[in-house]
C-alpha cells in the first residue's frame, strides 16, 4: 500500500513539474495567451454584430438576445482551440529534442503528457474568463444561478481537457507542429460549424441535421446553455460527460503508447 501511495505521489509530482514548466512558458510568452483570446473575441464580435441579424433569428426567438445563444457555443470553440495547442506543443517538443531529455530523467513518461494537458486546461480557464467578461459587455447574462454557471465552466473545461488528449494523439502521430496544427483544424472546423455552437441545427440542410444533432460539440454547446440559461437540452449534460469519458478512455492510452514509441 505504501508502495502504491509512493508511486501515486511521484506521478502527481512529475505531472505538476511538467505542468509548471508549461505554465512558466505561457508567463514568459504572454502573447500566446493574448492571441489565443483575440481569435475567439473576433469570432464573437463578427458573429454577434455582422451575422447576428441573419443567423440569430432562430436562436433569438428561444433565447432572447442572440449573444445568450452564441457565447456558450463560442466558449466550446475556445476550449477546442485551446486543446489543439497540446498536439502542436508536443510536436514542437519532439522536434526540439526536449522529450529525449525528459526520457533520460527518472520520471513517469505519462506525466509528460498529463502535465501538458493540465497546463493547457489551466490556460483555457484564463481565456474563458476573458470571453465571459467580454460577453457581459455585449449583453450576455447567466440566468440559472451561480452554481450552474460554475458547472458550465467546469463541464466545458473537462470537455476541453479530453480534447487535449485527442490533440496529443495527433501531435504524436505526425512529424511536425505545422502538420499537427493543420490536422487539428481539419477536425475542429467541421465539428464546430456543423453543430449547434452558432445556430440551431434545425436551420441547416436536412441531410446535415442528423450529424449536427448527434455529435460532441453540439452536446457541449447545449449543455452549456442548459447550465447557463436553464434551457431544456434533451440530456445534453450527460451526453457531454459520456462523450468526454469515451474520448479519454480511447485517447489517453493511445497517446501514452505513441509517446513511448516516439520517445
Amino acid at each position: 500500500m505504501n508502495t502504491l501511495t509512493g508511486r501515486i505521489y511521484l506521478q502527481l509530482a512529475d505531472t505538476w513539474a511538467i505542468t509548471r514548466r508549461n505554465l512558466l512558458r505561457y508567463i514568459r510568452l504572454p502573447q500566446l495567451v493574448f492571441f489565443s483570446s483575440i481569435q475567439p473575441i473576433i469570432f464573437l464580435t463578427l458573429f454577434n454584430f455582422v451575422f447576428g441579424g441573419a443567423l440569430g433569428n432562430a436562436g433569438a426567438a428561444l433565447h432572447g438576445k442572440y449573444i445568450n445563444y452564441l457565447l456558450p457555443g463560442i466558449i466550446v470553440q475556445v476550449t477546442l482551440f485551446g486543446g489543439l495547442q497540446t498536439g502542436i506543443g508536443l510536436a514542437r517538443d519532439i522536434n526540439s529534442g526536449i522529450l529525449d531529455r525528459f526520457r533520460s530523467l527518472p520520471m513517469s513518461r505519462s506525466a509528460v503528457l498529463a502535465g501538458r494537458t493540465v497546463a493547457d486546461t489551466l490556460r483555457n480557464v484564463v481565456v474563458i474568463a476573458i470571453m465571459l467578461g467580454y460577453g457581459y459587455l455585449l449583453g450576455f447574462r447567466f440566468s440559472n444561478g451561480i452554481g450552474n454557471a460554475v458547472g458550465m465552466i467546469a463541464i466545458l473545461l473537462l470537455f476541453g481537457f479530453a480534447f487535449s488528449w485527442f490533440s496529443a494523439f495527433i501531435g504524436l502521430s505526425v512529424k511536425d507542429e505545422e502538420t499537427a496544427q493543420l490536422a487539428g483544424f481539419v477536425m475542429v472546423f467541421p465539428l464546430t460549424f456543423a453543430s449547434a455552437a452558432f445556430v440551431p441545427p434545425a436551420s441547416m440542410a436536412r441531410w446535415l441535421q442528423h450529424f449536427a444533432n448527434n455529435q460532441p460539440v453540439t452536446f457541449a454547446a447545449n449543455a452549456a446553455r442548459d447550465l447557463a440559461l436553464g434551457l431544456p437540452s434533451n440530456g445534453a449534460i450527460w451526453k457531454t460527460l459520456l462523450s468526454t469519458i469515451i474520448i479519454l478512455v480511447i485517447f489517453v492510452p493511445l497517446s501514452v503508447y505513441y509517446y513511448r514509441r516516439r520517445a
